[in-house]
């Protein structure tokens, strides 16, 4: 039996090669692969108890080989994977990347599906990828025409991305992922389609009805326990059915001149009513006025003929001589006045009033 001096002496472990016996010195001849065997079985035996004993290499053998087993169950998740345990086929829990352990197989294995990759379903049309065509895109209408809230119909195609949130319930909750995944997306798409008007899904109610719709998808799929997650929900397309688009785009035109007749009379009127709005109110603040003024005028006249009338009562005879030059002065304020005095025995009866304010003419000149 070796007493393992080779391996301290640094030399190798299937002992000293002789040279060739012809002393040719073509180099040391290959070794004997039965006495390397044996070798090696020796050098197990020696650190095994029991000596020679045949059954040693058996139990090392089993030994070794329920190690290998028991690591078989180590298995790594990468950064864009989940970890699925399977107990005899069952789904028994999911583990999160890193290095993770399950039971050596048959008793357990791991699925180790990817759940970071988007996907994408698309309804209503087909890539030219998806439908074996060179180019363009094919239309499928069994799944684009949809009926709005309005009783119109609208030709819309929309693609779903989803990825995967829990890869056990994705993995055996749902038979067929993408089909649950479509069918929901139509189902969810037609139902807001029909709470909807045209008008709207055509011009600004698209982003709504991608909300709404992601919505109404991921309940569906929460109630199945899928395991999927909806990350957006992408319209391509919303027009009229193609039979009746350019009678739409007509009705689109007069809707659009509509507007604008509207937009330049709510202009107009903007302008007209403000101004005569701004005369109406100058109207009545001079009513107003007019009015206080007549008022406090009266109020007056009534004050004076109230004054005047207690000062007659007191003085009747002055009074009214006073009253009578009063009148007789804004009278005869504006008209010629020539006093003639029948008593007077002058040279000149009368005298010309008039004549008297007036300048001579060379005071004019000066």
């Amino acid at each position: 039996m070796a007493n393992g001096d080779d391996f301290k002496t640094g030399g190798s472990p299937w002992g000293s090669a002789p040279r060739g016996g012809n002393g040719s010195g073509r180099g040391p001849t290959p070794p004997n692969i039965d006495e390397v065997i044996k070798k090696i079985q020796d050098l197990i035996n020696k650190f095994l108890p029991g000596g020679k004993s045949g059954r040693k290499p058996m139990i090392l053998g089993l030994i070794i080989l329920i190690a290998l087993w028991t690591f078989s169950g180590l298995y790594r998740v990468l950064p864009d994977e989940q970890g699925v345990v399977l107990r005899f086929g069952k789904f028994v829990s999911t583990t999160q990347p890193g290095l993770n352990y399950h039971l050596p197989y048959p008793v357990e294995r791991a699925l180790t599906p990817k759940v970071t990759k988007v996907n994408r379903i698309d309804v209503g049309f087909r890539s030219a990828s998806d439908s074996g065509r060179t180019s363009g895109v094919g239309d499928v209408p069994e799944e684009s025409l949809m009926l709005t809230g309005d009783e119109n119909i609208v030709n819309i195609d929309f693609s779903v991305f989803w990825v995967i949130k829990d890869a056990g319930k994705f993995l055996f909750k749902i038979q067929s992922p993408v089909e649950t995944v479509k069918a929901a997306a139509e189902t969810a798409m037609r139902e807001v389609i029909a709470k909807s008007r045209i008008q709207s899904i055509l011009t600004e109610g698209r982003s709504k009805i991608e909300m709404e719709t992601q919505e109404i998808i991921q309940s569906i799929l929460d109630e199945y326990e899928s395991g999927i997650q909806i990350t957006q929900v992408q319209t391509q397309k919303a027009d009229p059915p193609d039979q009746v688009i350019d009678a739409f785009r007509d009705v689109q035109a007069a809707r659009a001149d509509m507007e604008r007749s509207k937009n330049e009379a709510e202009a107009y009127a903007n302008d007209v009513i403000p101004r005569a709005r701004g005369d109406a109110a100058k109207i009545l603040q001079q009513a107003e006025a007019y009015k206080k003024q007549v008022v406090a005028a009266a109020e007056g006249e009534a004050s004076r003929f109230t004054a005047i009338y207690n000062e007659y009562k007191n003085a009747k005879q002055v009074t009214q001589e006073r009253m009578y030059l009063e009148t007789m002065e804004k009278v005869l304020a504006d008209i010629d006045k020539v006093i003639i005095d029948k008593k007077a025995g002058g040279v000149v009866p009368y005298l010309p009033l008039p004549e008297l304010t007036k300048k001579p003419k060379g005071s004019e000149t000066q």
